[in-house]
């Protein structure tokens, strides 16, 4: 991707300079017709001086990943690369295999890594603690991190879907240390390689050729190799010299380098995602190795693969396949800036509706996650006031909501000075582009950044839609493209951000936490909002013509789409564990699955969260129509009824995709007497539950060659709906055969059927 994003990203670097390349005493980074700072506004809090890592890290640190804690402590956090976990602690790398320890209940999937407990330790014969650990290297979806006292050394390499850890050594030799004597069941102290079992679980010691063991019979194992510093480890699919074998073939062939690359093919609306690991051989000349995909890689693999053995994960089976590529396809499903005007509703009464939001007090400026669902809420507006005609209040939305964008867009007062709120900050150590004021650790732990700037994307897209002027780079789109590259930037040369900063190619979505100092790993709770973000891109993209940040959030938005059906949804029925009797999981955690928020334990929060907010990018959720009622019927059970005590309004729009006309017999039930999710508005949940009702649900199936669109059914009647965001007139073709002309800068939509 990087050759692919160097042209659209280019200009960047002129319009972006460092700090180093700047006046020291002018902190004001002037960009198109907006700026940053680079100087920390007054009363601000920044993320820690101290990064953790060597001088062998190229580029800025990555942050919001699985691995984020190496970074950020002075060993680690427990990391769950997935089937192993692993932490750094003072006698190196503790290792361990959660599999058949996951539990689940009511409360949630469990599956992490014990505080005072482990499988082994990969140690050095000549130290028993190391001063610290840190991070040495990074790829796409592995990571290197290096334990360092003196001469002695330890380099060690792993990372997601390996069964393997490499190490490196200085100074010394492997040292693996068990919590009791493990059981060998192949080799002996002559043998490079040992099979052994420790509680209950296999693995692979692998030493160099012509190495030897000290220690067999107790529970503390070292290789001596001579001259020879390499080493390798595996989680074993089973105990049999065959599997033994296989993994030996592999064991020297080192990860060297992840990548991920994607493709969007707008003719049929397919994602295509490659995923490429380049091993070194430390002896003989195997390439390839062994790596364990994740059920929304298995499942859209296609045919052919060969599975070589499984492997249990909170996020269900992982299957083993060997080589040194993997390719997934998957559908996008298009996104709307809202839905189509259908008819079925009331003209006035969205009149009124739409009145209440212009009259409405605009607020002063909050921070990045407040104001941005505000301007949220305000984009989701404006297209459905024009479709009713309501040109004036779409007018005044708009104008609104410019003026706000602009505000956060510009740095400095009248007066030339850094402002103290409502402004971004450029931290040049971290490489992160922070708003103040800042919430929930945005500032000081980097938490949330796509949270808060996805409603910044998508309210700027709905600007672009119409002023394409304002859009441009030398106005307010350098503004716009600073926060894409923060929270997702495609270009691993950037020396500004690191690549894809939120989003996990691997896992196949987004980690909320800067940090992930937590015992189980980083986390995810709103993948809605992160759903929010990528919409954002994929508008904003087709609103300016730049079919690179275009399919960037296509591949983002489609990619995470899966995970969530996989991993928050289970909509396939085979991922969460029979123990598991909710219907969602809330949070996705490194080492569990939960059911429960940050911030409530009521139904509507824990099922809610992960729906908001609901917009013309939300249809996602309806694609599973079996599943929508599966767990709307479990909120109403944990709730005892239809009395819901909060966000009803975003119940409603949810029911709407399964059963729109009991959505809106409770919305009519409940009259004005409700109060809206602070993203929402009822002008919002009216048109979204009454079109639905006239539309029926979404259909999955039948997919669009271009980008904005959506397909329903009801009964025999299937109606086709596209935005054309385009300067031109174009005739839109679905893989059904269907084709829908529609105006430029419109919105068109056919019914065909009984």
């Amino acid at each position: 991707m990087r050759e692919l994003f160097a042209a659209g990203f280019s200009a960047f670097f002129v319009l972006c300079p460092t700090s180093a390349q700047r006046v020291a005493a002018d902190p004001i980074a002037p960009l198109g017709g907006g700026s940053y700072t680079t100087e920390l506004p007054r009363g601000a809090k920044a993320p820690p001086e101290t990064i953790y890592r060597t001088a062998n890290v190229v580029g800025k640190t990555p942050t919001n990943d699985w691995c984020s804690s190496l970074a950020w402590m002075r060993y680690s956090e427990r990391q769950y690369p997935h089937p192993l976990a692993v932490q750094a602690a003072p006698a190196g790398l503790r290792v361990y295999y959660p599999g058949p320890a996951i539990t689940a209940n009511r409360d949630g999937i469990f599956g992490s890594m014990p505080d005072d407990g482990e499988d082994l330790v990969l140690g050095h014969s000549a130290e028993d603690a190391f001063p610290d650990a840190r991070l040495d290297g990074f790829s796409d979806w592995f990571v290197s991190a290096r334990f360092a006292s003196g001469q002695h050394s330890i380099t060690v390499t792993y990372g997601h879907g390996s069964p393997f850890v490499y190490a490196l050594y200085e100074g010394g030799d492997p040292r693996i240390v068990f919590p009791q004597a493990p059981r060998v069941w192949s080799g002996d102290e002559n043998s490079p390689v040992l099979g052994v079992t420790i509680n209950g679980k296999p693995y692979g010691l692998f030493g160099p050729t012509a190495s030897t063991w000290s220690g067999l019979k107790s529970k503390s194992l070292t290789n001596h190799a001579e001259a020879k510093h390499y080493f390798s480890l595996a989680l074993l699919p089973d105990e049999s010299t065959e599997s033994l074998s296989l993994f030996k073939r592999y064991a020297y062939s080192h990860v060297a380098d992840t990548r991920v690359e994607w493709s969007y093919d707008q003719k049929t609306s397919l994602v295509t995602t490659t995923f490429t690991l380049r091993t070194t051989p430390r002896e003989g000349d195997v390439d390839g190795t062994l790596f364990a995909l994740y059920p929304h890689q298995w499942r859209n693999a296609g045919d052919g693969l060969r599975f070589r053995g499984e492997y249990a994960s909170v996020r269900g089976k992982m299957k083993l396949v060997e080589g040194t590529t993997l390719r997934t396809t998957m559908r996008f499903p298009g996104v709307l800036p809202a839905l189509p005007y259908v008819g079925g509703t009331d003209k006035d009464r969205m009149a009124a509706y739409l009145k209440e939001e212009v009259d409405a007090r605009v607020p002063a400026i909050g921070n990045t996650y407040s104001d941005g669902k505000w301007m949220g809420k305000v984009a989701s507006l404006i297209p459905i006031a024009e479709q009713y005609g309501q040109d004036d209040a779409a007018k005044a939305l708009r104008e609104r909501l410019r003026k706000r964008l602009e505000e956060w867009f510009t740095a400095a007062t009248a007066e030339g000075k850094t402002k103290d709120r409502g402004l971004f900050y450029y931290d040049d150590r971290w490489g992160t582009l922070i708003g103040y004021p800042a919430s929930y650790g945005s500032d000081v732990e980097l938490n949330d950044h796509h949270f808060h700037y996805g409603y910044f994307l998508r309210a700027a897209a709905e600007i672009a839609r119409r002023d394409p002027a304002w859009a441009a780079d030398a106005k307010w789109g350098g503004m716009v493209k600073l926060l894409i590259r923060d929270i997702a930037d495609p270009d691993r040369t950037d020396k500004q951000f690191p690549f894809l900063r939120n989003f996990d190619p691997y896992a196949g979505h987004s980690w909320a936490s800067g940090h992930a100092k937590f015992g189980d790993g980083n986390n995810q709770e709103s993948s809605s909002e992160a759903m929010n973000a990528w919409t954002g891109l994929v508008l904003w993209g087709e609103a300016t013509g730049d079919a690179e940040v275009r399919d960037l959030g296509v591949y983002l938005y489609t990619t995470e789409m899966n995970a969530i059906d996989e991993y928050w949804f289970d909509v396939h029925g085979d991922n969460f564990p029979k123990g598991y009797t909710p219907s969602v999981v809330t949070m996705v955690w490194g080492g569990k699955g939960a059911n429960g928020t940050w911030f409530s334990a009521k139904p509507e929060h824990i099922h809610g969260i992960n729906w908001l907010p609901i917009h013309g990018g939300s249809l996602y959720l309806g694609r599973h129509p079996d599943y929508v009622a599966k767990n709307y019927a479990a909120l109403v059970r944990e709730r005892g009824g239809t009395d819901w005590s909060a966000w009803p309004d975003l119940i409603w729009m949810y029911r709407a995709l399964d059963e729109p006309a009991d959505a809106v017999k409770q919305f009519e039930a409940a009259g004005n007497r409700f109060t809206v999710e602070g993203g929402d508005s009822k002008a919002n949940v009216y048109h979204w539950i009454y079109s639905l009702n006239a539309l029926g649900r979404v259909n999955a199936d039948v997919a669009a060659d271009y980008p904005l669109y959506a397909v329903f059914q009801k009964g025999k009647v299937r109606t086709y709906c596209v935005c054309n965001e385009t300067d031109r007139p174009r005739t839109v073709t679905f893989s059904d055969g269907f084709h829908l002309k529609v105006e430029s800068q419109a919105f068109a939509q056919a019914s065909v059927g009984d």
